[in-house]
């Protein structure tokens, strides 16, 4: 236990190294950046020539993504389902809001196709 401590007491009394500077050639500059920008990860060549794209890709994707939310959270079910059946629902003959569901449900299709390309091309882009 005691041979322990001392050890511990040694390591600690030990004087540090003083610290160095690191001089680069040029060479060796472009050498450690070219290894750095490999060890980030691959990339397509979108990615690397047209970062601007692949970002709008990505805007569009997640615009998409929230409008699609919104438009499958405000439609309405073709049953009520049991809040309907409990809560007493009347159902008359005049249906206003058919033509409006149908709608919504064309331009809910449209989004969601808008949402797969999209998916599909910040998917390919490599972002």
């Amino acid at each position: 236990m005691f041979a322990l401590i001392a050890a511990a007491a040694a390591a600690v009394a030990t004087p540090v190294a003083k610290a160095t500077t690191l001089t680069l050639t040029p060479a060796q500059l472009k050498q450690l950046e070219a290894a750095a920008a490999v060890a980030s990860g691959p990339k397509s060549p979108l990615a690397q020539h047209a970062g601007w794209l692949t970002h709008t890709f990505a805007g569009f994707f997640v615009g998409s993504a929230v409008l699609l939310i919104v438009l499958l959270a405000i439609q309405t079910t073709k049953q009520e389902g049991l809040s309907g059946t409990i809560g007493g629902r009347v159902e008359s003959a005049y249906k206003g809001r058919v033509g409006i569901d149908k709608q919504l449900q064309r331009v809910t299709t449209a989004v969601a196709i808008t949402f797969i390309l999209f998916a599909t091309l910040v998917s390919l882009s490599g972002i």
